[in-house]
């Protein structure tokens, strides 16, 4: 059986949707008796997969030509973020204060690219890489989020004797968040690292599959990666910043 072909690195076919299927429902099933959750959240996260997936490619090929709306799919996709991550972080509170840290994370780094010429102005380029962005900052506000909001109500005790010695109450909680806001960002440092050794990053084998030169593909790839970790530390110093100053919870 031949393992590439001429236009996907896998051979596509009946046998790769019932693939899905069983790694779906072995999922599905693992989440629930191993780790007692919902077996229809993981059921659900794989169709809402399927299903959208089949409608941004769609989308993108209508796009494809227009830059301009382009940004328009970007800031769709960036408002979903927004409502995935807030939720995560503050399903009870104000979800929507999101925007701020994947903002600080992504239109910097985005900004720089296409100032100086490297992000060209084509609805692919721009949806792949600002959407490459916006999804390690989703998911670096949902870890660090959550990360040191559970560490402030454990050490909760902490922060009050800190207080108790004259630290304001955004500098203590400091003190007890910020050795665990950056863990969100360590599988963005891993996967840098080990880039060529331990994975091939799906941009960088597109690319060469595509026909792009290898220097190229690398460069670009390298690009990607470098341009993740700026994003995933701004996005997690924001995070801790907002999180210590309470700005995720309702007013009483």
């Amino acid at each position: 059986m031949a393992f590439v072909d001429n236009s996907t690195l896998l051979v596509l076919g009946p046998p790769a949707w019932v693939l899905l299927a069983v790694f779906l429902v072995l999922a599905a099933v693992i989440w629930r008796i191993a780790l007692d959750r919902s077996t229809w959240q993981m059921l659900v996260a794989g169709l809402r997969a399927l299903v959208q997936l089949a409608a941004v490619a769609f989308v993108i090929a209508l796009l494809s030509n227009s830059g301009v709306w382009a940004f328009a799919f970007v800031a769709v996709m960036f408002l979903v973020a927004v409502w995935t991550c807030g939720h995560r972080v503050a399903p009870q509170g104000r979800w929507w204060v999101a925007a701020l840290p994947l903002a600080a994370g992504v239109i910097p780094p985005a900004a720089l690219l296409f100032a100086v010429g490297v992000l060209p102005f084509q609805a692919l380029a721009i949806i792949a890489i600002l959407g490459q962005q916006i999804g390690g900052a989703m998911s670096t506000v949902t870890l660090s989020g959550r990360r040191v909001r559970d560490e402030l109500e454990w050490r909760r005790g902490e922060v009050e004797a800190a207080v108790a010695l004259g630290f304001e109450w955004p500098a203590a909680r400091t003190l007890v968040g910020r050795p665990v806001a950056g863990e969100a960002v360590l599988p963005s440092i891993d996967q840098t690292r080990t880039a060529g050794l331990v994975t091939l990053p799906g941009a960088f084998v597109g690319m060469i599959l595509g026909g792009a030169a290898p220097l190229d593909a690398g460069l670009i790839q390298l690009l990607v990666l470098i341009s993740l970790l700026l994003v995933n530390s701004s996005t997690a110093t924001t995070t801790l910043w907002l999180c210590c100053r309470g700005a995720w919870s309702r007013p009483v």
